[in-house]
């Protein structure tokens, strides 16, 4: 018998089977979504597009902040604070007529991976570390944790913050099952690990205010204080806990059915809520979150995951949650926050090593 004739077959049928195996015995076991809580609608559309808005825009601090996540600005002071991969909290002096120019200066090191800033009552900064829990940094730069856990839970994923007027501080617990470098898995998993919690300064005791959550993520106050909104990546939605009147302490939906995975979702002073999208809606994504199996494998071949996630952007809607215009790029992927600072979108990444500036009044977004 020829045995060089099975050569071919066998160098085809030799990795199917070790494929087959290893899908197998992987530990990774995916759960079906449950139907209830999935979209069968299409995304939403909003009455003004722009689909090119990296076209125009410029970069700041390119080359020395690496993965800003989140973007706070300062009014007082007109500065800018990002958190950044290595742990660095950096502050920007923004050019104005030259972003390029832009001064970065590293600030303060955490220790951890600061994800979502909020800017407290006295002039510190609040900050939701992945690693760490939730930390305050005074004026000075000293860094304290204000909290940990919850129902003695530990966070294994803090990720952002918002601060009420009454102090409040509200922030969300991704999950309580993945760190952040596992963070891809906590979404393919199908299963609820995050929680939105609140921390009291005064009593400092932390809360639970809503669990069983998709990978909990952006956190926004109301202007008028009434409610609080906080978004879930997977399920493409944001959620509101109302904080008065009669429907105090209960939870509705506030926005769904986004074109988009939201991040961030950033308050702009003008009556509009600015939602980073750091994916679009797939084809793909809907078929896996149906059927477990390809999350498995796409939990297997990560990399290959994280190649799909492209045309992020961001999404506006009103106090009401109503589309109000949609900014997207087919070249950009991970956008983690979006926030309007006067003519001006400024856009933080998880992974990109620049903040994205774009003159709102060149490039607007325009009837579609």
């Amino acid at each position: 018998m020829n045995y060089r004739l099975l050569l071919p077959f066998a160098a085809f049928l030799v990795p199917v089977i070790l494929g087959i195996i290893i899908f197998q015995l992987d530990s990774f076991d995916p759960a079906p979504y449950p139907a209830d809580q999935l979209s069968r609608k299409k995304p939403v559309s909003a009455p003004s597009r722009n689909r090119r808005m990296f076209h125009g825009s410029e970069k700041i601090g390119v080359g020395r902040v690496w993965g800003p996540e989140d973007i706070l600005y300062d009014p007082e002071t007109g500065v800018i604070y990002t958190g950044c991969m290595d742990g660095w909290v950096k502050r920007v002096t923004v050019n104005e007529s030259s972003a390029a120019d832009s001064v970065v200066e590293d600030w303060v090191n955490t220790g951890g991976r600061p994800l979502g800033l909020a800017l407290g009552h006295h002039g510190e900064v609040i900050v939701a570390d992945a690693e760490i829990g939730l930390l305050n940094v005074t004026g000075e730069g000293k860094v304290e944790v204000l909290t940990d856990e919850a129902d003695g839970v530990k966070f294994k994923l803090t990720d952002d913050v918002a601060v009420a007027e009454d102090g409040i501080i509200y922030f969300t617990d991704a999950s309580w099952k993945y760190s952040l470098k596992d963070s891809a898995l906590d979404i393919l998993d199908g299963r609820a690990y995050g929680r939105f919690l609140s921390y009291d300064p005064n009593t400092k005791h932390t809360r639970v205010l809503a669990k069983d959550l998709f990978f909990a993520n952006g956190v926004a106050v109301s202007p008028d204080q009434s409610f609080v909104i906080f978004c879930e990546t997977p399920l493409r939605r944001c959620k509101r806990l109302y904080l008065k009147g009669e429907r105090k302490g209960t939870v509705d939906v506030f926005v769904e059915d986004l074109p988009g995975m939201p991040d961030n979702i950033r308050y702009d002073g003008e009556g509009h809520f600015w939602i980073a999208l750091v994916t679009d809606f797939t084809l793909s994504w809907e078929l896996a979150q149906k059927y477990p199996y390809l999350r498995k494998l796409m939990g297997l071949t990560e990399w290959y995951a994280r190649r799909q996630l492209k045309d992020g952007g961001v999404f506006v809607v009103d106090l009401e949650g109503n589309p109000v215009a949609h900014y997207n790029d087919r070249h950009s992927s991970l956008v983690s926050t979006a926030i309007k600072i006067d003519n001006y979108l400024y856009c933080g990444f998880v992974t990109s090593n620049f903040i994205l500036r774009l003159n709102l009044t060149q490039n607007p977004a325009v009837s579609s």
